[in-house]
């Protein structure tokens, strides 16, 4: 069994790291690539779990003395590495709010959020400081502002500054559970991007779930290809290797690389998005390869594809396992599955339509299947479904974040008051079976409602995806709800030639014959092939399918 993580009195998300500091002050906490070395091997910038806990009082030490205070907003653009995780544990440490967005969302959506989030001051890297500081700049008010770097023509601390100040010593605040942490915004795939509150509570649960359900004992070592999996490896006992890797772009990942990375620590824990462990599986099965070491891999922020399962399961470690765990960013983690499950009766159930088996809720998880309902919801009374039956998931639980701080009109929507406190609705559709276990169906924003029913992406998507030449395809609707129309877009493997009408023309024959063969989509009259589906920026792994409805309904016209 894991170590569980020890308590402390003080409820600080970044209490765990000192006590890490003390129990194991030799281990690596983190190790960042830095260059390369003899041999050609890559060197690297690293901090004992002592060293990152004497870095981040200093920096906490800053900031306080710079004027953050409990509730300050600070809003954070460094990459992903040592001085990221250092500095958001010293805001942890004063109490202050990090604010975290993607800039994968681009710089319009980027900026919206910040107007709407107000960070009383910005930790950034020098080409962020002076983007807000030029003339006519929209945030060269704020006041509380941190180079990360080199200073460049404005005055104000820096990082390093902070670093050569600060004695080592500071005393992290004593904070309630209910306490504010961090803003981390949704992708924005689905809808607007909206600002999440997470508390104290809500970090120090996350973290002992994720190592108590997974049984990670303190010294494991992780290559995260997922920022978040960095933050709670510090509160774990567990080495971060920094893997050198754009994370905004994680379908560009070089699998060369990254099992280079893995080798070069013999690291037996990694995680990303199924964009990533595609990649790395393709390869690993073309090449012959090997990654022994790795015990868990993590797979997340999309249902993961049972051949790129397949392929993960069959190059790792003889005893390890892929998992695949479900949540969002309101509410991480939920439930997890293992690849030795999907690949045996949930995958051959998933082939034939039943949606994808998400495994099995957190023990700190409760969840119920309620009728789905376009609108706010009171209270659940009467709303409760039976297993088997197609409804949405709402959870609550200590991981689950209390509310928006932006777009706030969407707590209407998402939160459900019950008992003194609240579900929060997951806007995903499926049902729960015999055993307790989600079978995620689609989400629900995303269903085709047409004159004779609803259609459900997920097992729709199945019936087709099963053709050999095809690596995904989506169901979209066109047309006013209630009436919609809908069509199946698909995707080729590559190097198939199914850029070649002819080719185009054959594969969607064979398309309409297979949507014949299962009563879920013999209704569906309209197929199309597109080389490529557009994805969500975050893990370019979920398919945006209200984008993808829009380039339909032009074909459609088109004829």
């Amino acid at each position: 069994m894991a170590t569980e993580l020890v308590t402390t009195e003080t409820l600080n998300a970044a209490a765990q790291l000192a006590e890490w500091a003390r129990r194991t002050p030799g281990t690596i906490a983190i190790a960042e690539p830095r260059g390369w070395g003899s041999a050609r091997k890559r060197s690297y910038r690293r901090l004992t779990f002592r060293e990152l806990e004497e870095d981040t009082n200093r920096l906490a030490q800053g900031l306080v003395e710079t004027g953050v205070r409990p509730g300050t907003r600070l809003a954070m653009f460094v990459p992903f590495g040592i001085d990221f995780i250092a500095l958001v544990y010293a805001i942890f440490k004063t109490g202050g709010v990090a604010v975290l967005i993607d800039p994968g969302m681009g710089l319009r959506s980027m900026l919206d959020c910040l107007d709407e989030v107000r960070p009383e001051g910005f930790v950034a890297v020098s080409a962020v400081q002076a983007f807000r500081v030029l003339p006519g700049g929209r945030f060269a008010k704020g006041g509380l502002n941190v180079t990360v770097g080199r200073r460049w023509f404005w005055r104000g601390p820096t990082v390093a500054g902070f670093r050569r100040r600060g004695s080592g010593h500071f005393d992290a605040l004593a904070m309630q559970p209910d306490d504010p942490a961090a803003i981390i915004f949704t992708s924005g795939s689905t809808g607007p991007a909206k600002g999440v509150l997470y508390c104290h509570g809500n970090f120090v649960h996350q973290a002992s779930e994720i190592q108590s359900f997974y049984d990670i004992p303190p010294g494991e070592i992780d290559v995260p290809c997922f920022p978040l999996f960095g933050l709670f490896n510090a509160s774990m006992g567990v080495t971060t290797v920094i893997h050198d890797m754009n994370p905004r772009h994680p379908a560009r990942v070089d699998p060369r690389r990254l099992i280079a990375t893995i080798n070069d620590w013999q690291a037996t824990q990694s995680s990303g998005s199924p964009a990533v462990w595609n990649r790395v599986g393709r390869y690993c099965e073309e090449q012959g390869v090997k990654i022994s070491t790795l015990r868990r891999v993590f797979s997340a922020g999309a249902p993961a594809p049972v051949q790129m399962l397949r392929r993960m399961q069959s190059c790792i470690h003889a005893q390890g396992d892929v998992y695949t765990p479900y949540g969002a960013t309101e509410a991480l983690p939920v439930a997890s599955i293992e690849a030795r499950d999907v690949l045996g009766e949930t995958g051959r159930r998933t082939d034939a339509g039943s949606g994808v088996c998400v495994g099995r809720k957190f023990p700190g998880i409760e969840w119920r299947m309620i009728r789905i309902v376009d609108a706010p919801i009171e209270s659940i009374r009467d709303l409760e479904l039976p297993p088997g039956e197609i409804g949405e998931l709402i959870v609550r639980g200590p991981v689950v974040t209390r509310c928006y701080v932006t777009r706030v009109e969407a707590n209407a929507w998402a939160k459900i008051p019950d008992d003194g406190g609240f579900w929060h609705r997951m806007g995903d559709v499926g049902y729960l079976d015999s055993q307790d276990r989600f079978w995620f169906c689609g989400r629900m924003s995303q269903r085709v409602l047409t004159a004779a029913g609803p259609m459900y992406t997920i097992p729709c998507e199945a019936i087709f995806n099963r053709h050999p030449d095809v690596s995904r395809s989506a169901l979209v609707g066109v047309g006013p709800k209630g009436f919609q129309r809908p069509a199946i877009v698909a995707e080729p493997l590559p190097g198939k030639g199914l850029h070649r009408r002819l080719a185009r023309g054959r594969l969607v024959g064979e398309l309409r014959t297979l949507a014949l063969s299962s009563p879920l989509t013999a209704e569906i009259r309209n197929f199309f092939v597109r080389r490529s589906l557009p994805v969500d920026i975050r893990h370019n792994a979920k398919i945006s399918r209200e984008a993808l409805a829009v380039w339909a309904g032009r074909r459609m016209r088109e004829g």
